[in-house]
């Protein structure tokens, strides 16, 4: 928070405003500004020379890096993220770990400072390559790019699906794309399971045709239990040409995204992206075999998750299938 800033602040407290009315004015969130005022001295005694002299005095003054002093920890970390394990995984588990004892927690912030910040020592630049990303370098993400939709025979637009499947409320409600490879010559078939985050990867050897979609569809969602398939939500791509097919075969509904909405089916996206550590853009996928595709699908399934209480897709799923809530409660 810059000097100018502050003065704002400080005028705003003077003329009796709301921390909320000066937030807006400074296009800073709320909490931003109330922890801003609590730090130095609350709205009766706040400063903005003071507080910017402290914030100043606070930024240089010497930290240890808790990864670079701690050799069990920084052992700790690196095992997991050479299981590809996420620092907001890896974070969340070592608090679990050690619930009664915060001083051996550790930030995902703090992994990533310790992997990009290479000053500031600690874990060796090699291992930004087991992160879902794989840069060197932290950057902004860049806008997705956008394409004219394919026609697709009769699609059932997304408005129609159930509304347990939005909710989350009812598992077998599924989300499904391709993965491409180099020159989308190559591809991957991605299913996942919007409950319980459960993936399943569909092997496409030979070709990414609605026929080859079809039959690897057919193969893999048959071996489901009927209350895990209701229905399939998937982009408007041609590969799903034979989506009728596939639905009178295996008695689940498809359902298609609006055009140019990938943020309707946004829980496989998310997995899409996990799944690139694997299987990086630019390469050719037909050199994985059904027995790669596997082992990939069960390494990702035994991740913890946040959004399941870190719980694995593959415990969530177990507790769906002996009647639980797919996510952990606490007490």
């Amino acid at each position: 928070m810059s000097l100018a800033e502050r003065e704002e602040i400080s005028r705003g407290l003077c003329a009796g405003w709301s921390l909320r009315r000066i937030a807006r004015g400074l296009g800073r969130a709320a909490s931003t500004v109330s922890r801003e005022v609590a730090r130095h001295g609350g709205p009766v005694a706040y400063r903005a020379v003071v507080a910017d002299s402290a914030a100043r005095v606070r930024a240089r003054r010497p930290k240890p890096v808790k990864l670079a002093v701690d050799a069990r920890l920084r052992a700790w970390v690196q095992t997991r993220l050479e299981k590809r394990w996420s620092p907001g995984q890896i974070a969340a588990a070592r608090k679990l770990a050690f619930a009664d004892q915060p001083e051996r927690w550790v930030s995902h912030e703090t992994i990533y400072q310790a992997i990009y910040v290479q000053s500031r020592g600690a874990l060796r630049r090699e291992l930004a390559a087991c992160l879902r990303t794989g840069r060197a370098l932290r950057r902004p993400r860049g806008q997705a790019r956008r394409h004219l939709p394919p026609r697709l025979p009769s699609p059932i637009p997304i408005s129609a699906r159930p509304a347990e499947a939005a909710d989350r409320a009812v598992p077998g409600h599924w989300e499904g794309d391709l993965i491409l490879g180099a020159g989308n010559s190559s591809a991957i078939g991605t299913l996942v399971e919007r409950s319980t985050r459960f993936v399943l990867l569909l092997h496409l050897p030979h070709g990414h045709t609605a026929e080859h979609v079809r039959d690897a569809m057919i193969a893999t969602i048959t071996t489901l239990p009927a209350q895990l398939r209701r229905s399939l939500t998937w982009d408007r791509g041609n590969e799903m040409a034979r989506h009728a097919e596939i639905t009178l075969a295996t008695d689940m509904a498809i359902y298609f995204c609006d055009p140019h909405s990938p943020w309707q089916r946004g829980t496989n996206e998310n997995t899409n992206g996990l799944l690139r550590q694997y299987f990086p853009k630019g390469t050719d996928l037909t050199r994985h075999t059904a027995d790669d595709l596997a082992a990939v699908a069960a390494e990702l399934n035994e991740r913890p998750r946040h959004t399941l209480g870190w719980l694995t897709p593959a415990q969530s799923l177990n507790r769906v299938l002996s009647g639980q809530s797919p996510v952990a409660t606490t007490a």
